[in-house]
């Protein structure tokens, strides 16, 4: 598993810009989240200090997870309550309400496993929420011509057609789609309460940076198709008991067999 250096995710969310782009996404995970309930939510992947992300969730409990501890050269990550491997999750299947990805997809070496393993924790109708940066935009430019990924520690940028395409091979249904990150990756974002962040996304979506999908995990009841079983034929005293088919072929046969052997002849008494 991979560990992050202080020059990681975590290290560029203290910057100016990263504590723009922070702050928008805890607002947009805040929106999102306001209609998910049940007892447990998990976050899986640290993305930024604290739980600010999850911190307006509704659920009874609320827990991340994740695999960062201190580093070698002494720097300390950000704390994870639960530490595991996110390929491998040691949690039970189908015991979580809502899961939240923070661009987890986008820096773990194998996003098809994390998604087949939240598909498996997941319980039925249960939401999962995914952040994730546009290929096509001004912060996947800077990304595909930074040495080390942008933002640091990021390995590839996931389009949004591409995880829908994912999400319904899993048997997930999106409910909710955002678009957001309409600053450009150099200076300060602007502030999420902006005009430019308030109006881009319904004046020029294709410009936004950054994509938040919110589906929910579909459960169908099967419904057992009971076998049409054919009635044999009473039978009767040995023999098979006519039926109204049988009547009428019989029926049939005999007018058949009148009208060929035609009119009788009369008989005249001498």
């Amino acid at each position: 598993m991979q560990q992050h250096t202080t020059h990681g995710p975590h290290g560029w969310l203290r910057s100016p810009l990263g504590e723009r782009l922070y702050s928008l996404e805890c607002k947009l995970a805040g929106e999102a989240l306001a209609q998910v309930f049940g007892w447990q939510l998990l976050q899986i992947g640290v993305w930024g200090d604290d739980e600010a992300l999850i911190a307006e969730a509704r659920t009874q409990r609320k827990s991340v997870l994740g695999w960062h501890g201190p580093q070698p050269n002494g720097s300390i990550e950000a704390p994870a309550m639960i530490r595991s491997r996110t390929d491998s999750l040691a949690i039970a299947s189908d015991s979580i309400d809502a899961v939240l990805l923070p661009h987890t997809l986008e820096y773990e070496p194998d996003p098809h496993e994390i998604l087949r393993e939240v598909g498996r924790i997941l319980s039925g109708e249960g939401h999962l929420i995914v952040l994730g940066f546009r290929p096509l935009s001004s912060w996947g430019m800077r990304h595909l011509f930074a040495r080390h990924g942008f933002p640091p520690g990021i390995e590839r940028l996931i389009g949004e057609r591409r995880l829908r395409d994912w999400l319904k091979l899993l048997g997930f249904e999106i409910v909710d789609a955002r678009r957001y990150l309409f600053a450009l990756p150099w200076g300060a974002a602007a502030s999420p309460e902006g005009f430019f962040e308030r109006a881009g996304e319904s004046m020029w979506p294709l410009f936004a940076s950054g994509y938040m999908l919110k589906a929910r995990k579909r459960v169908y009841a099967l419904t057992p198709i009971r076998p049409r079983w054919r009635l044999r034929p009473a039978v009767v005293g040995g023999l098979i008991e006519p039926t109204t088919r049988m009547n009428h072929d019989v029926t049939k046969g005999r007018v058949s067999d009148a009208a060929q052997s035609g009119p009788r002849p009369a008989h005249h008494s001498p």
